[in-house]
């Protein structure tokens, strides 16, 4: 491996663009409240955390929920690294988990794990309220709460500056709208891979908010209540999180050996690449230029979503050519008999080879 490592340094000279997904800050980090520092409600503060942490990581808001976890939320202490308190408002118990450990009780109990590497949201949030409609900016007092649900979800997001620009672009009209074309324009300066509009509404005594998610081809809508805007918001988020997460998680019994070649890489998208491959199990088999070889477990679509992250496309695979395989030599003289026993071939799993190159 350290030989194939070196081969990289020799042979990836020039660099490229960083592609837009991005590595989750803090995703072992969750910020749970609490209503006081005492053991009992931090023990159970802590298993809150867990239940949270394990939607996060697997995409699946009912995660925290299975059986399989039951050991680990019995003594979810086992799995933090530190915690502390932050005073807010409202005052919350903030837990780091230990990434080894966490994934480890998620795989024992069939989860898997998205990784840390996941696609950028460009988010078009329109609050409505008795003075009118405003658009939500990034560092307004009102994004705060989108920023806080999306930590919780475990996305990377934008949100626009709000110009006077991005004001005309983000109307009730554009947001509500089944074709993104205004939004997705005025987004393209921020390089996100997703697009999500939300419209939020005053319900009653709280609040309630219809989306739209498109990404790439796709395209999803879906509502949400909540008794005020930070629970909207994380509403909202989780909701997104969950529907992105099934293109890129690999759900149990969907997987099979796969062989992956990149080609046209640097090593700065090497870099970026080995972070896309790491909940995959890969392994670096062989370096050749600017082509890199892998061998790892994975579902091939959502593989493919994992490599559209980072900047890969699918590609035509070489002309195969016929090897010349050279007879064993015969021995005219010699009496005829039976052939020399062959050892039997070692059962290897099938693979796939999958080609990607960038452009």
């Amino acid at each position: 491996m350290r030989r194939l490592v070196l081969s990289l340094f020799a042979s990836l000279l020039v660099l490229s663009p960083l592609a837009r997904a991005e590595v989750v800050d803090n995703l072992y980090q969750v910020r749970e409240p609490v209503a006081s520092q005492q053991p009992d409600e931090r023990t159970a503060a802590l298993k809150r955390a867990f239940q949270v942490l394990a939607a996060r990581l697997t995409g699946n808001p009912q995660a925290g929920q299975n059986p399989g976890l039951a050991s680990a939320l019995a003594a979810p202490e086992a799995l933090v690294t530190q915690y502390g308190y932050d005073a807010g408002p409202p005052e919350v118990l903030v837990v780091n988990f230990d990434p080894a450990a966490a994934e480890r009780a998620l795989g024992q109990a069939g989860l898997s794990v998205w990784g840390a590497n996941r696609p950028v949201v460009m988010i078009w949030w329109l609050n409505d309220s008795d003075g009118g409609a405003t658009l939500v900016g990034d560092g307004q007092p009102a994004s705060a709460s989108v920023q806080r649900g999306a930590q919780r979800a475990g996305l990377p997001i934008r949100l626009p500056i709000a110009d006077l620009t991005e004001q005309l672009a983000g109307t009730a009209a554009n947001i509500d709208a089944n074709d993104p074309t205004a939004l997705r324009q005025a987004s393209e300066r921020y390089g996100a891979n997703a697009l999500l509009a939300v419209h939020a509404k005053p319900q009653g005594n709280g609040w309630q908010a219809q989306w739209r998610l498109w990404n790439g081809g796709a395209a999803e809508q879906g509502s949400s209540q909540a008794a005020d805007q930070d629970a909207l918001a994380a509403a909202v988020l989780q909701d997104v999180g969950s529907r992105l997460s099934k293109k890129f998680v690999s759900r149990p019994g969907t997987t099979q050996p796969l062989t992956l070649v990149a080609d046209n890489s640097t090593f700065e998208r090497y870099a970026q690449l080995q972070k896309v491959l790491e909940p995959l199990s890969s392994r670096l088999v062989k370096v050749e230029g600017t082509q890199l070889t892998y061998d790892l477990t994975a579902n091939p679509d959502q593989l493919q979503a994992q490599l559209g992250l980072a900047g890969l496309q699918p590609a035509a695979a070489p002309a195969a050519a016929a090897p010349a395989i050279p007879g064993a030599p015969v021995d005219a003289n010699a009496a005829p008999g039976a052939p020399a026993a062959q050892p039997a071939p070692t059962a290897q799993p099938a693979r796939t080879t999958l080609y990607f190159r960038w452009p």
